[in-house]
């Protein structure tokens, strides 16, 4: 607890006295950071005033600044304030603009123990919650207002889902009609929070819950109801 003390006030004291130098130097050091956070409740406790979190631009924030950053646009219906992230920027390229396209921010949490860390920050963080960019359709992440009507009828999703299922492996996709904007694109591919977590965290933990890597990945083929091309 000494030596962790004595580390904390070191990097405290460089935070405060070359900020721009602590962010040049945070790709490096932000894992050993993290790692302390979650291994020591009292590091965790002065290590929330300096570690930072760094968006998709390259911008560096410490916790409270982000908070101030994102919460008049990212807090959602139910007063629930929303981070959105990406672990892989290219890959996720067209769901991290379609976020940014609605002003939201993106923050790259791409460590290795980064999906650790974000269960941390969701005990801590009060009525907050965490979701890659890619976790389903950005209106349903950040649910502002009730969704728009849908334009299908039931019985006109039931046929186009049958053409859908013929063309694809039912084990791994899972098609949802929503109703959204008609300039949204007519199909996207999500995969669920909680079970990418789930995935994510069983591969950082090494064997222990092969039963769960036993399971398919299954992801949403998520249908816009509302786009012209279904007419």
């Amino acid at each position: 607890n000494h030596i962790s003390k004595k580390v904390a006030d070191k990097l405290e004291e460089i935070f405060k006295n070359s900020r721009k130098d602590f962010e040049t130097k945070w790709n490096d050091i932000k894992i050993f950071i993290q790692y302390g956070m979650m291994s020591d409740e009292k590091f965790y406790d002065r290590a929330k005033s300096f570690c930072l979190l760094k968006n998709v631009d390259g911008k560096y924030f410490t916790f409270d600044e982000y908070k101030s950053h994102i919460e008049k646009t990212q807090t959602d219906k139910e007063g629930q304030l929303i981070y959105l992230y990406t672990s892989n920027p290219v890959d996720q390229n067209s769901f991290i603009n379609s976020a940014k396209e609605r002003g939201y921010d993106v923050l790259l949490m791409d460590s290795p123990i980064d999906s650790h860390f974000i269960n941390l920050l969701e005990r801590k963080f009060e009525k907050s919650s965490f979701y890659r960019v890619d976790a389903d359709i950005i209106d349903k992440i950040i649910k502002k207002e009730d969704a728009p009507p849908s334009k299908l009828s039931e019985e006109n999703q039931n046929k186009i889902k049958a053409l859908i299922e013929k063309q694809l492996d039912k084990e791994k996709y899972y098609i949802v009609f929503e109703p959204m904007s008609e300039k949204d694109i007519p199909f996207t591919i999500t995969l669920p929070e909680y079970s990418r977590r789930m995935k994510d965290m069983t591969s950082i933990n090494g064997r222990g819950l092969d039963f769960i890597d036993d399971f398919p990945m299954q992801y949403n083929l998520v249908v816009n109801a509302n786009h012209p091309v279904l007419d």
